[in-house]
């Protein structure tokens, strides 16, 4: 995971802010440099192939649990339509 994917998830993925499906999140993405709008696109393209996000590290970043690793990449997945493919609506997580 690169550092801008890894701050986009810390930030904007955590607890605090996954379950507001306001419709905030893809404009302030977007609304940054093209440079960390691509990164973070990049980034999050490595981990969906790579899956070389685990349930824990992403519970260590987010404080949002997962029951499994196809869980998470599946919401991972739909969060990547959302942002950058214009999908309706906002995935949240479970729970």
């Amino acid at each position: 995971m690169n550092a801008e994917l890894d701050r986009f998830i810390r930030v904007y993925l955590s607890l605090e802010q996954a379950y507001d499906t306001s419709g905030y999140l893809r404009p302030t993405l977007h609304a940054f440099a093209d440079e960390y709008v691509t990164a973070v696109k990049d980034g999050l393209e490595s981990a969906l192939r790579s899956r070389e996000v685990s349930t824990e590290a992403y519970e260590r970043l987010t404080d949002v649990e997962f029951c499994s690793e196809d869980s998470l990449y599946e919401y991972l997945n739909r969060m990547y339509a959302y942002l950058f493919l214009g999908r309706e609506p906002q995935p949240t997580p479970p729970g």
